[in-house]
């Protein structure tokens, strides 16, 4: 399943089966009025993550609100619930009025400059289940986000996620394929970024 670019720059042509993406979900202005409550009012953290038999910062902070206020078990580690504030609310209900899909929880990630990052990844815990729709909302500096084919690592793509943009991710999208937040070498400017999720109890 090829995903094919035309005029470099400009835009990219998805499967839609894979992948949706709305550059001016939000506006300019409510976007960056949300941004700001994020950053001063959320309790964000920096986690610990495993990696080659050491513990190691993980490159980002995190926060974690949901529908009930309790603990997730998720990629190995442990979240603390938040209940939803009146802007994540806001932007669920909005999410699931143009999707149609419904969730019950959001991941937020605090990029704070180009050194913070997330690794090659999929989102394929059980308790996303199989096929998961995840919606990601982006606040702040615009950055790359890669994607790659699990077992093609030379089919690789990349989408700049705009200040305001929302990004569906669904069917086989987290089986065959792997993405990415890549570190940057030029100067970056903060980061937020949402990810709506349906979690399941197991």
């Amino acid at each position: 399943m090829q995903l094919s670019l035309f005029d470099a720059g400009e835009y990219y042509q998805f499967p839609t089966e894979l992948l949706d993406y709305t550059e001016h979900f939000l506006s300019e202005e409510r976007a960056t009025e949300i941004e700001k409550i994020l950053i001063e009012t959320v309790p964000w953290k920096q986690r610990t993550q495993k990696m080659f038999d050491r513990e190691v910062l993980t490159p980002r902070l995190t926060a974690w609100y949901g529908d009930d206020e309790k603990s997730y078990h998720l990629g190995g580690n442990e979240f603390s619930v938040n209940a939803w504030t009146p802007e994540l609310l806001g932007l669920k209900y909005k999410i699931q009025k143009l999707t149609g899909h419904q969730f019950n929880s959001v991941l937020l990630n605090f990029y704070r400059d180009g050194n913070d990052s997330v690794a090659w990844h999929r989102d394929k815990e059980s308790e996303l289940g199989n096929r998961p729709v995840i919606a990601s909302v982006s606040f702040g500096q615009v950055r790359n986000f890669d994607f790659r084919k699990k077992d093609n690592h030379q089919n690789k793509y990349t989408l700049p996620l705009q200040h305001g943009s929302l990004l569906i991710m669904k069917g086989d999208l987290q089986t065959n394929w792997e993405h990415r937040i890549p570190k940057s070498a030029r100067p970056m400017k903060p980061r937020i970024n949402l990810t709506f999720r349906n979690i399941r109890e197991l």
